[in-house]
């Protein structure tokens, strides 16, 4: 396990005062590999793509086995099931994951040839555990520049509107950095700590993410989403996979998250750590 102590999440003040372009960078390809042109022109449209087949039966029932014994470790820590983070620094399956094939070919089309892979989070939502992602877009948390990421959402578990899906807000992700509000998290049941304080936006025609075990989608890191808590007996696990051009600059010691997994990194702006023990 690689040695992360350099990496520091920047408080919102912190971010603030960072210049960092948070523009939607429209997705010009004329010779894709793996989507069509109608697909490129949907993500640039609504900012979001689904649904894709990432992992077989076969291997999403190994993955989920292997998460499960992740989680029993975490949890005999004290930890919390949303606490599973940059996880492919920590896990070989994990490291091993962010360079599977069916994963990048799609991501590729979107962001280029050259890749960085640097973020890894499981999002677990236990039967009943209350918890809701607040509406956000993922680029206002992160110290980078410019907002060229996507993110993948694997589903470890089956997800239907009855265990708190996922939401996108189609074209949001064309508004810019939107306006937030910080929460007080010791009072709302909330796993992060802004929310999009854009109501018109929030209830505009949400789309749900529903994805088999195995499938995933991908979104912009402008686009805003949420869910609501877990209400079921069923439990909701999802991996995000975050991906960038390699010309996103890092700041915070977040260069040390970077792995290339396409290409090359020209800039030098991530470090490229091998994989973890």
């Amino acid at each position: 396990m690689h040695d992360l102590s350099s990496i520091h999440n920047p408080s919102f003040e912190q971010l603030s005062f960072m210049d960092r372009d948070l523009q939607f960078s429209k997705v010009t390809n004329d010779n894709p590999s793996f989507l069509s042109e109608k697909q490129i022109a949907s993500f640039n449209k609504d900012g979001y793509l689904m649904p894709f087949r990432g992992l077989s039966i076969s291997d999403i029932c190994e993955l989920r086995g292997y998460f499960d014994r992740i989680l029993e470790e975490v949890s005999s820590r004290g930890e919390s099931s949303y606490s599973i983070n940059t996880a492919h620094l920590k896990y070989p399956r994990i490291y091993d994951l962010m360079h599977n094939i069916n994963i990048i070919s799609p991501v590729k089309d979107l962001l280029g040839d050259d890749i960085v892979a640097w973020g890894a989070h499981f999002f677990c939502k236990m039967p009943h555990d209350g918890m809701r992602v607040p509406w956000h877009q993922d680029c206002i948390y992160w110290p980078l520049t410019p907002t060229k990421t996507v993110t993948v959402w694997l589903a470890v578990d089956d997800v239907d509107s009855s265990n708190a899906p996922m939401k996108f807000i189609p074209k949001s992700h064309l508004k810019g950095k939107l306006e937030f509000q910080e929460l007080d998290k010791s009072r709302e049941k909330a796993v992060l700590g802004l929310e999009a304080s854009c109501p018109e936006l929030k209830t505009s025609g949400a789309v749900e993410v529903h994805l088999k075990a195995g499938e995933f989608s991908i979104h912009n890191d402008l686009l805003l989403h949420g869910s609501e808590p877990n209400t079921s007996q069923k439990r909701r696990c999802g991996l995000t996979l975050r991906y960038a051009s390699t010309s996103v600059k890092p700041e915070f010691g977040w260069a040390r998250k970077g792995v290339v997994v396409s290409g090359v990194d020209s800039f030098g702006h991530w470090e490229n750590l091998p994989r973890p023990k």
